[in-house]
């Protein structure tokens, strides 16, 4: 059954000692052109405060400061941002305590959102005691085998995790926010809360199709979607009309026959989740049965799919027993939480209830 392990028992503290993120850029640079490509190390500091920093240094708009993602606040990071070359010369004086400028290179165009192919994360984890190292080391094998699931971090629903709530008055029309950036904000948190209890649905189906066939039918299960089912050899059931993607970017299609659930199993091809909205392709089929039950109607936001399954590349394993220490370096594709990947492994009830 996919992670049905007792909760185990470590210490993580996000941290610069224990948290290191490194952004992995989608293209390489022309090293020509009019815009000044900065790697940018900080430390205990949010993407957007960086860039008020510096924007304020150069005396620009923070618009004009381009950059690919969002890095965490708790740890140490490295990201690359764009700025416009001809602040060249008053960027190379800037100076801070927590942000250090590393590299410089040139490309013809700013940076945007999106303009990331992954992440690359060290984690140190601690009171780590023999028995759990094992245990770590045989879940991570699992992982590497067959993936995880994709849930948005704590880190979408705000500090009190409550943004999904205020997103879902605002789609209902019981608030309203005159902030337009808030106002996306807190109904991209609703639209990540559905994907998550979409996805959290789904991996409890694919448990129930552990099964046995009579039992399956006992429970009225049709027997064509049964046999569709049972064909799998992924843990993580693909339906008849779920919407894929080739993994981890590119082109959405309908999964039409079991034939494609091998290319799943070789993590060519991912199955998407639904974040509601205008535009977005919708699941048919039996896959669009469990799909509809999570798709708000979001008349103003435009909707997307998101990849529900993704498969961690694990660099490299380390486990200090002395110190009991249990660290992993690891590759994530973008839009992923290393933080859901320690919260799968030390209680995957915290997204999967019991």
């Amino acid at each position: 059954m996919l992670f049905s392990h007792s909760p185990l028992d470590f210490y993580f503290n996000k941290n610069s000692d224990n948290f290191f993120v490194e952004e992995i850029p989608l293209y390489p640079f022309d090293h020509t052109g009019e815009w000044l490509m900065l790697k940018v190390r900080k430390k205990d500091t949010t993407t957007p405060e960086m860039i008020q920093k510096i924007s304020s240094y150069l005396n620009i708009s923070p618009n004009q400061i381009g950059y690919a993602g969002l890095k965490d606040k708790d740890g140490l990071t490295l990201q690359w941002i764009s700025i416009p070359r001809k602040y060249r010369s008053e960027i190379n004086k800037f100076s801070d305590k927590k942000i250090k400028i590393l590299e410089q290179d040139l490309h013809r165009n700013k940076l945007k959102v999106g303009h990331l192919k992954a992440n690359k994360f060290f984690v140190r984890l601690k009171k780590v005691n023999p028995t759990t190292a094992k245990i770590l080391f045989s879940l991570i094998k699992e992982i590497k085998k067959y993936g995880m699931p994709n849930f948005f971090g704590e880190q979408r629903f705000g500090k009190f995790g409550n943004n999904f709530e205020e997103g879902k008055k605002i789609i209902e029309g019981e608030k309203f926010v005159k902030n337009k950036k808030l106002n996306k904000l807190l109904i991209s948190a609703y639209q990540a809360k559905l994907f998550n209890d979409w996805l959290k649905e789904r991996i409890k189906l694919s448990n129930i199709f552990e099964l046995k066939e009579n039992e399956l039918l006992a429970l009225g299960y049709p027997k064509e979607i049964i046999k569709f089912v049972k064909s799998q050899k992924h843990p993580f059931k693909l339906l008849p009309g779920d919407v894929m993607s080739h993994y981890p970017l590119g082109k959405l299609f309908y999964l039409e026959n079991s034939e494609d659930s091998e290319r799943f199993l070789k993590k060519e091809i991912s199955p998407t989740g639904l974040l509601p909205g205008k535009k977005a392709m919708r699941a048919k089929d039996y896959a669009r049965e469990i799909e509809k039950k999570y798709d708000e109607l979001i008349p103003d936001v435009d909707g997307d799919r998101r990849i529900a399954w993704v498969f961690p590349e694990f660099i490299e394993l380390n486990y200090n027993k002395d110190k009991a220490w249990f660290e992993m370096s690891f590759i994530l594709p973008k839009g992923s939480y290393a933080t859901t990947l320690i919260d799968l492994l030390k209680n995957p009830k915290k997204y999967l209830g019991e």
